[in-house]
């Protein structure tokens, strides 16, 4: 009985473990096809800055990524419904700057959703009370838009982007866009999951001298979109820190409840920070946003050529992530500062438990479980056993 029991104990362990991760491969097993084009239909680079096109191919449908320099860096998502939609750019309007129309999605009837990013402003304050209150003390800002910016440094369908103010004596603010064909996870923290249906901005800024022994920074971000801008934060909760140790919470920037549209797109990310390029545990540092509030759209086109180019009339949203509480260090302590966002199509994707977890969980659950029933099984054949040795006693 015993044998029997160790077999069957470990037979359903395996299977357990094995439908686990048969789940999870089912559950990645979407891709897109990736195409990369760096200034789209322009023969020489276009002066001050680049526009770079990342063609998201699906089985019906397409999303554009498109990422520009020109002005304050800008992520535009363009998603529709048919696998030949094409991006076509004026260029002489495009540069010119004054009139919309300078990009187009075509067929324009077939865009479901559009929304972008804007990375519009860099705030820095003295922190002298250790308070963690950006509300006073604020230096001057820096205008991303007045920047100096690189060219994109490309690797397949990721690029980098780092510029600098002129009042920077040294040190710079970078970028990196990474888009992907299916679902996964980058290596370094928060190691935020990715699905084939968004893109990953990483910003950093390092080296740069801080205007007080005792600056922390804030960012802000403007949100663009036609009928739907991402116009409210929500905040969820998790049981699970396994990708992101000691951080419970994720943030997602989506439209209004009362969208009229089908496929929404989102900005989510986690709140936190890191202070180190390669950080341990102890570098993380928490951040928090502030509610979205409306901003005048033109005065977000005119910082940015692409929001010009692609909107005609753009309804904006803003809002500032500010980075440390108080009792963290400053700035200064390591002059690095780390934050990792997504910008993607339709649902936000959600963390679950890894199949490593699921299997590990299975198996301390499965086991007892599939103990206690072989267990009573036991039990009741033993006892029918008895009952029918003792309707059959000889007779003396």
């Amino acid at each position: 009985m015993a044998a029997m029991l160790e077999r069957s104990c470990g037979l359903g362990c395996v299977l357990l473990v094995l439908s686990v991760f048969t789940l999870g491969h089912c559950a990645t097993s979407f891709r897109r096809q990736l195409t990369v084009e760096l200034n789209p239909g322009s023969s020489l680079p276009p002066l001050g800055g680049d526009l770079l096109h990342v063609r998201a191919l699906g089985n019906n449908d397409t999303l554009h990524f498109l990422f520009c320099s020109l002005g304050a860096p800008t992520l535009l998502l363009v998603h529709t419904n048919t696998s030949s939609s094409t991006v076509k750019v004026n260029w002489t309007q495009f540069l010119d700057g004054n009139h919309s129309g300078g990009l187009k999605v075509k067929p324009e009837s077939s865009i479901l959703y559009s929304t972008a990013i804007v990375f519009s402003r860099l705030l820095e304050y003295d922190d002298s009370n250790d308070t963690a209150d950006p509300t006073s003390d604020l230096f001057p800002p820096y205008r991303l838009d007045d920047f100096t910016w690189s060219r994109f440094n490309l690797s397949g369908a990721s690029a980098l982007l780092c510029g600098a103010a002129a009042s920077f004596t040294n040190g710079s603010l970078c970028l990196q866009l990474s888009v992907f064909d299916g679902e996964g996870r980058s290596q370094a923290w928060p190691r935020l999951l990715h699905t084939a249906n968004s893109s990953q901005l990483g910003v950093w800024l390092e080296g740069v001298l801080p205007r007080a022994a005792r600056s922390r920074f804030l960012l802000e971000l403007q949100a663009v979109g036609g009928a739907d801008p991402l116009s409210r934060v929500e905040v969820y909760r998790s049981i699970d820190d396994e990708f992101t140790p000691s951080i419970f919470q994720v943030s997602r920037w989506v439209p209004s409840e009362n969208s009229s549209s089908d496929v929404l797109g989102f900005l989510q990310w986690k709140p936190v920070a890191y202070r180190q390029p390669h950080p341990a545990l102890e570098d993380a540092t928490p951040c928090r946003h502030s509610e979205p509030q409306p901003q005048s759209g033109e005065a977000t086109a005119a910082t940015s050529r692409l929001i010009r180019a692609f909107y005609t009339e753009p309804e904006t949203f803003g809002l500032n992530v500010s980075f440390g509480l108080a009792g963290d260090p400053f700035y200064n302590s390591t002059k690095f500062l780390s934050w990792t966002v997504l910008l993607g199509s339709g649902s936000p994707p959600v963390d679950s438990f890894s199949p490593l977890v699921l299997s590990m969980m299975a198996v301390g659950l499965g086991t007892p479980m599939i103990l206690l029933l072989l267990g009573g099984v036991c039990v009741c054949v033993r006892k029918r056993a008895a009952v029918m040795a003792a309707a059959y006693e000889p007779i003396n």
